[in-house]
């Protein structure tokens, strides 16, 4: 067995349906892993062939979970060395699996590829532009990859997969852990899927802005006393422009001169930095120095979640797609 392919979904609907009928007949075998579903999911992919995780929903639920259990269901005989690990709301794209699997015979010192991932309506909302933007990423050699790829199961394995207790960021921090013992990750110049973000609401992009804040937190305290001292630069970057920048201002005008606020003009000045000296667009720069507040926040809800012992649970963003999506 070559490739078999584990897709992960809650309530994705139609999405989940495109997902799995993408996957027919470019894989052996498909493990859908299902997490509460009240949307008819689990029955519709048994229809289209796909073998059924359903994950206990008394326990804590994470994708990195989810995917582990997906993972945990190939044994002896069913073992493919390798596996498609996707999304329930993305459409692989023809032609990308034939490539991956390719590459990945080609270069065995790769555990992890991945490639362009796209935005299926990026046009719809400002929100699902700058997904895109930010999954558009350099190809070659890399230090981490997002949730759809395709992965060298032998590595998995032996890095002990996914971390189940991360609420986000999971991939970077197996990417890191693959690093470490030698293994290369990899993006391939290749088209690999379409993601059906589908945010409409300001609110949506600041709880997933919020999230990628607890995840920086979460992945540098459990790698805090290694040399690369992983994503601690961004947790720190996130609380000086989202917490300190604001505090500094509001302390100093409160204890010293209302001149104080002019502090708050670091914010204007770092969107013009970007846009005129980094090349970024102004909508991009503006809303990559404001996702330092949402940042900041999920960073400090970490710290509290620690000092008090309370396990976070997920942050959502999502709403369940309607009927028509």
């Amino acid at each position: 067995m070559k490739i078999a392919a584990v897709v992960i979904g809650r309530n994705e609907g139609e999405r989940l349906v495109r997902c799995l009928k993408a996957l027919k007949k470019k894989v052996s075998s498909i493990v859908y892993v299902d997490s509460g579903s009240v949307d008819g999911s689990i029955e519709a992919a048994r229809d289209l062939g796909a073998k059924i995780v359903e994950l206990d929903m008394s326990l804590p639920f994470t994708a990195a979970r989810a995917r582990n259990a997906g993972l945990a269901w190939f044994r002896g005989d069913e073992k493919p060395k390798y596996v498609q690990v996707v999304d329930g709301d993305c459409e692989l794209q023809e032609g990308w699996i034939d490539a991956a699997v390719d590459f990945l015979e080609k270069r065995p010192d790769v555990a992890i590829v991945a490639g362009r991932l796209r935005e299926r309506r990026p046009d719809a909302t400002i929100w699902n532009r700058l997904a895109d933007m930010e999954w558009n990423r350099p190809s070659g050699e890399t230090e981490a990859v997002a949730g759809t790829a395709v992965l060298r199961l032998e590595a998995i394995e032996a890095v002990g997969g996914y971390c189940d207790a991360l609420i986000a960021g999971e991939e970077p921090e197996m990417c890191l852990r693959l690093r470490q013992k030698g293994w290369l990750i990899w993006r391939l110049d290749q088209e690999m899927a379409l993601h059906d973000i589908d945010m409409t609401r300001f609110r949506q992009w600041w709880r997933r802005t919020q999230r990628g804040g607890h995840s920086f937190a979460a992945v540098a305290a459990l790698h805090l006393s290694e040399p690369e001292r992983y994503r601690v630069k961004e947790a720190v970057k996130a609380l000086f422009w989202g917490a300190g920048v604001p505090l500094a201002a509001l302390l100093g005008a409160l204890f010293v001169s209302l001149w104080a606020l002019l502090i708050l003009l670091a914010w204007p000045l770092q969107v013009l930095r970007l846009t005129f000296l980094r090349g970024f667009p102004f909508y991009q720069a503006f809303f990559l120095v404001l996702s330092k507040l949402p940042e900041a926040q999920g960073v400090l809800l970490y710290i509290v979640d620690r000092m008090t012992g309370r396990r976070q649970g997920l942050i959502e963003y999502k709403s369940p797609p309607s009927p028509s999506a």
